[in-house]
């Protein structure tokens, strides 16, 4: 129960950064986002880790090779990616491509991990990707084959590529999830701080900056990665995944509060989702459990 409200939690809040985030490009370089967000969370979660997990930080750094690759994927590639695509293309169009994710991840899990979801797992998998499919075309699924992806929506499909290698190493770390997660946030501040130097990156000039920073700083950075990690220790990168389709919702929902109307298929396709999500979330019996 406690991993699958941590992981409803970590796809609210990176909903929000996906509102948040396509408004603060408008002003702010992709690049500013991204160091700036994990260079204020940096700290923060290096003391809680310290005070709450008190781990071993010499055997924590002595992984330091899969967590400097974990810090490239999670923090680095994806989170640079998604900025730049929120340049071209809507937030909720890059939640629908998210809702991607989990297929994806299932796929790399069988073919890395030998992991295998059981009969109910592929059903709600599949509930889930039909609830995004509806939303996408709005009603009329054989539109998804002349769907044309802008460029934004194509970095959105690089970014979840690198999102589901991330969840399917994580799962094997084998570290203190809040260490692991802070010690790949200094990794991903100290690898991008070069960069963010040489393009003259200074701190949010103005209020709407210094706020889209702050929510982006602790929620999608600090609470969301940090549940994220915590739930993998207990959860399937299949499984765990499948929760990303709540981005979707999720994020209808924040474009509803900004006084964006939804549409029925929109409303259909959200509960086929959020569906699939409860039953791909559920135990599976010893018979459907096939791992190598």
């Amino acid at each position: 129960m406690k991993a699958s409200i941590y992981l409803v939690l970590a796809t609210l809040f990176w909903s929000g950064n996906l509102a948040v985030g396509q408004a603060a490009v408008g002003t702010m370089t992709p690049l500013d986002l991204t160091f700036w967000r994990w260079a204020l969370a940096a700290l923060p979660l290096v003391a809680l880790a310290h005070f709450v997990e008190r781990p071993d930080w010499r055997a924590v750094l002595g992984r330091w090779r899969v967590l400097l690759l974990l810090s490239v994927l999670g923090m680095g590639a994806y989170t640079l990616l998604l900025y730049t695509a929120l340049q071209h293309t809507s937030a909720l169009n890059a939640s629908l491509i998210t809702a991607a994710n989990p297929a994806l991840i299932v796929v790399l899990a069988i073919f890395i991990l030998g992991e295998k979801p059981g009969t109910v797992g592929w059903l709600g998998i599949a509930l889930g990707l039909a609830g995004v499919l509806l939303v996408l075309t709005r009603g009329e699924l054989l539109q998804v084959f002349s769907i044309r992806f802008n460029f934004g929506d194509l970095l959105m499909l690089a970014a979840i590529a690198a999102w589901g290698f991330y969840t399917i190493i994580s799962r094997r770390l084998g570290l203190p999830a809040i260490a692991a997660t802070a010690a790949q946030v200094v990794m991903a501040t100290l690898l991008i701080a070069p960069a963010a130097l040489a393009a003259g990156t200074e701190f949010p000039s103005t209020a709407a900056e210094r706020w889209s920073i702050a929510y982006i700083a602790l929620f999608p950075s600090l609470a969301a990665y940090l549940f994220w990690n915590l739930a993998l220790k207990t959860t399937a990168p299949g499984t765990a995944g499948n929760y990303l389709n709540l981005i979707v919702v999720f994020t209808a929902a924040i474009t509803v509060l900004m006084g964006i109307p939804l549409s029925l298929p929109q409303v259909i396709g959200g509960l086929l989702v959020i569906a699939g999500v409860l039953l791909a979330g559920r135990p599976k019996k010893s018979a459907e459990i096939r791992a190598a």
